[in-house]
């Protein structure tokens, strides 16, 4: 399964995960997992809204789509959806295929963050 991991994290931390991970895990041993990182849970929060979710969910498994496609599949105006869609590729939520398209490329999505006392 192709799942990408959005958590909080540091650029430090996200950094150093990535030298980590490069160091001892070969291409042909590496998790079909992709790790999107964002420096607060608010930052996650903003990005990832009610309606980004279901932009996203109604994407699962779609291929790609046209923003007009996107919209009708979320009943929602064209015009929101196209500000949306812009966060959720920024984000590297969402890509873009070379004829326009929008393709969620991710078969599942696992949040990863912890809250903890002040």
């Amino acid at each position: 399964m192709n799942t990408v991991i959005l958590e909080v994290a540091t650029l430090a931390d996200t950094l150093a995960d990535a030298a980590r991970a490069m160091e001892s895990v070969t291409a042909a041993d590496a998790p079909a997992q992709a790790h999107i990182a964002f420096a607060t849970p608010a930052l996650l929060w903003q990005v990832l809204t009610a309606k980004r979710w279901a932009l996203l969910r109604a994407l699962t498994g779609a291929g790609p789509v046209s923003l007009r496609e996107a919209a009708r599949r979320v009943s929602r105006d064209v015009k929101a959806v196209h500000g949306d869609v812009h966060a959720l590729l920024d984000a590297g939520l969402l890509d873009r295929t070379d004829d326009g398209k929008i393709v969620f490329p991710y078969d599942a999505v696992h949040v990863d963050f912890m809250l903890r006392a002040a």
